[in-house]
C-alpha cells in the first residue's frame, strides 16, 4: 500500500511540473490611445522546466528595436517563476524573471544590455 501511495504521488508532482503555464505567446499590446513607444512580444514554449523562444522589441523608434532575440531559461520547480536568458545576434544578452499569474507574465529584467525594457505586464496573446 506504501508504494501505491508513493508511486500515485510521484505521478500527481509530474502532473504538476508539465502545467506549461508559461507557453504561448505574451505581449503588451500597443493600444489606441497608449503612450507606449514599443511592443514587447515573447514566444516561449515550456517543456517540463526547460523554456525556449524568442522574443522581439519593435519601435517606430530604430533605436528601440531590438530584431529577434533567442529565449533560454528554466522554470523554478512550484511552477509560477521562470528565469530566461535573452540573446541577440550580436551577442548581447540580458536576463529576466518571469511571475506567471491568472493569464498574465509579470516581467522584470535582471541586468546584462539594454535589449529588452525593464519592467511590464504582459497579456497573452495566442495559445
Amino acid at each position: 500500500m506504501k508504494k501505491f501511495l508513493l508511486l500515485a504521488f510521484l505521478i500527481s508532482l509530474q502532473s504538476f511540473a508539465q502545467q506549461n503555464k508559461f507557453s504561448g505567446t505574451w505581449g503588451n499590446k500597443k493600444y489606441k490611445d497608449c503612450k507606449k513607444e514599443y511592443i514587447f512580444t515573447i514566444t516561449i514554449a515550456q517543456s517540463n522546466y526547460k523554456i525556449f523562444g524568442t522574443a522581439e522589441v519593435t519601435s517606430d523608434h530604430k533605436e528601440l528595436n531590438s530584431g529577434v532575440l533567442e529565449v533560454t531559461g528554466h522554470v523554478y520547480p512550484h511552477g509560477d517563476k521562470a528565469q530566461i536568458k535573452f540573446k541577440d545576434q550580436n551577442g548581447n544578452t540580458s536576463s529576466a524573471v518571469l511571475f506567471v499569474e491568472d493569464s498574465v507574465i509579470q516581467f522584470t529584467k535582471n541586468g546584462g544590455s539594454d535589449i529588452v525594457p525593464k519592467e511590464m505586464i504582459l497579456n497573452k496573446l495566442y495559445e
